[in-house]
């Protein structure tokens, strides 16, 4: 059974809720953010660019890379109060309204 972004967002709370230190402050988060971020660019630049992986490299994914920005992300949210499911709607409706004439569609036919 699949989860729903809701589900993930309260399994996430119920992690962090066990620790006593619970969520970073917002800045901290952003800098491990932006830490996975590059951690996926790392794993995407040896995949497909010319930067091959050291011997001595630990042998990450590209899944594993997102599967943390995911969970970053929800921490975030979670420590500011936001909805992922709303946020997502929100943005969804921003590019089915501003962009939807930005990008060439696929014939339908």
């Amino acid at each position: 059974m699949e989860k729903t972004l809701a589900e993930m967002q309260r399994e996430v709370d119920r992690y962090i809720s066990q620790f006593k230190e619970g969520y970073f402050s917002p800045l901290s988060m952003l800098a491990r953010m932006s830490e996975e971020v590059g951690e996926l660019a790392r794993e995407v630049n040896h995949r497909f660019g010319e930067k091959p992986k050291k011997p001595s490299e630990a042998d990450n994914s590209i899944e594993l890379e997102l599967g943390d920005i995911l969970f970053i992300t929800m921490c975030f949210a979670n420590s500011l109060g936001i909805d992922l499911t709303e946020a997502h709607d929100k943005v969804m409706h921003k590019f089915n309204t501003r962009d939807k004439d930005r990008w060439t569609k696929k014939d339908t036919d």
